[in-house]
């Protein structure tokens, strides 16, 4: 099979990126780069105090979100909150909740939470068992293949293969790696047609070439899961499915109608600007030549400090 056979029949979603890739983005994202067939969102953290936060409720509504499809992320190691937010969540209209076993944050991880509870096998099997036993809804889980090694994957894989899990998302590095090294493209592939239910790739393909690479080797893959390559380059997904070149005014179009959004949301221009530099962080990549103006853009304190050095990066080299 070629890539391009693969492209074809590959889907694609958005991974969640916490304060990136919010309503506000993922709307912009398809408006003017569509492509992806799956968005998920950065994860709700529900407590013994409050299933929803008003931001996470925002950013759930139904009426707030204008893509293909929409699943939810809820990050916890209690089976309760995990039903109870589900219940909410699919009273809103969702019919898939993804469990978020993959982050690795050293605050997520310290709680057993995330990526975190990997090294519990006994207890994250107890937190499947009570999902499935008390939930009338499709689960998805998105996890690593393991704590501290690779070999934990083996046993991990076990456990989900006991559940009906509507799909399973591998990012293959362990939690202790962190983003650092390469993800284990080659155990993914081992792991591959191995399971009952769907198997998502997650992991390092950054660029159209990347993507490419990895579909060609592993042309049975039927799903991935693309996260900092999109933000990076948001017409990644789009260029993957139509092989078109990211024009810069349809960027810059998209650019303008985030930090609008953000300016609406947040009520002033502070906030609004903060979270543009946060994807920034990623899109510089796009412009090699930038530097100067970048940093002006980072040490930017104001909406016309911050518009001015976006003025002239925009005026640069693409790549």
């Amino acid at each position: 099979m070629t890539a391009q056979t693969a492209m074809r029949r590959t889907q694609l979603y958005l991974a969640p990126l916490e304060g990136i890739t919010g309503y506000i983005y993922r709307n912009a994202l398809e408006k003017y780069f569509p492509g992806a067939d799956r968005y998920f969102t950065p994860f709700i953290a529900p407590d013994q105090n409050k299933l929803l936060r008003t931001k996470e409720t925002r950013d759930v509504l139904p009426e707030n979100n204008h893509v293909p499809e929409l699943v939810p992320q809820i990050l916890t190691n209690n089976a309760q909150h995990f039903i109870q937010t589900a219940q909410v969540l699919r009273d809103m209209g969702y019919e898939e909740i993804n469990l978020n076993l993959g982050c690795p944050s050293a605050t997520v991880v310290s709680r057993r939470r995330g990526s975190g509870l990997l090294a519990f096998p006994e207890d994250l099997d107890r937190l499947l068992g009570e999902i499935f036993d008390g939930i009338d809804i499709k689960v998805s889980v998105k996890t690593r293949i393991g704590s501290e090694d690779a070999d934990e994957a083996a046993a991990l894989m076990e456990i989900y293969r006991k559940y009906p899990l509507s799909e399973l998302i591998i990012h293959p590095r362990t939690q202790k790696q962190l983003y650092r090294g390469r993800a284990d493209q080659e155990l993914f592939g081992q792991l591959l047609g191995s399971f009952p239910f769907p198997v998502c790739y997650n992991g390092d393909l950054l660029t159209q070439t990347d993507y490419e690479t990895f579909t060609e080797k592993y042309p049975q893959t039927e799903y991935v899961m693309l996260g900092r390559g999109v933000i990076a380059d948001p017409g990644l997904f789009h260029r993957i499915r139509t092989g078109e070149t990211t024009s810069r005014k349809r960027l810059r179009e998209f650019h303008d109608e985030i930090l609008a959004g953000y300016r609406e949301a947040f009520g002033e221009d502070r906030n609004a600007m903060f979270r543009m530099k946060e994807i920034w962080i990623y899109m510089f990549r796009l412009f090699p030549d930038c530097e100067k103006y970048a940093k002006k853009l980072k040490k930017a304190q104001s909406l016309a400090q911050y518009q001015c050095a976006v003025d002239a990066i925009f005026e640069q080299e693409m790549i």
